[in-house]
């Protein structure tokens, strides 16, 4: 009772790791994050327009994005870029054909 009108924190108590904890690699249970929904977009290209622009866009009206005609495409997952690739058509469905993707270390250096 005393502890809890006192105005010290106690202190923090922590358990000794073992080496086996640390070395779990790829043993670890991911079960828990499997069915986890992520967004999956994909990047053709970027434009910047002014709102006078964009207010004139009807049917019709072309975009020209940064990026040119056959280079590959971005794959982002919650915002992410994790890949580049390339459209390709399945069973009259679009898909996306990998290309490349960046690395752990990549992706935590863009995301400083």
């Amino acid at each position: 009772m005393n502890d809890i009108l006192s105005n010290e924190p106690a202190p923090a108590q922590f358990t000794t790791l073992q080496s086996d904890d640390i070395s779990a690699g790829p043993e670890l249970n991911l079960d828990v994050i499997l069915d986890v929904p992520v967004t999956l977009s994909l990047e053709v290209g970027r434009a910047r327009l002014p709102i006078r622009n964009l207010l004139q866009l009807n049917q019709g009206s072309v975009v020209e994005l940064e990026r040119g005609a056959g280079e590959s495409l971005d794959v982002f997952v919650n915002g992410t870029l994790i890949a580049h690739g390339e459209v390709v058509v399945i069973n009259d469905r679009f898909g996306v054909r990998l290309t490349d993707v960046v690395s752990p270390s990549e992706r935590i250096r863009r995301l400083r």
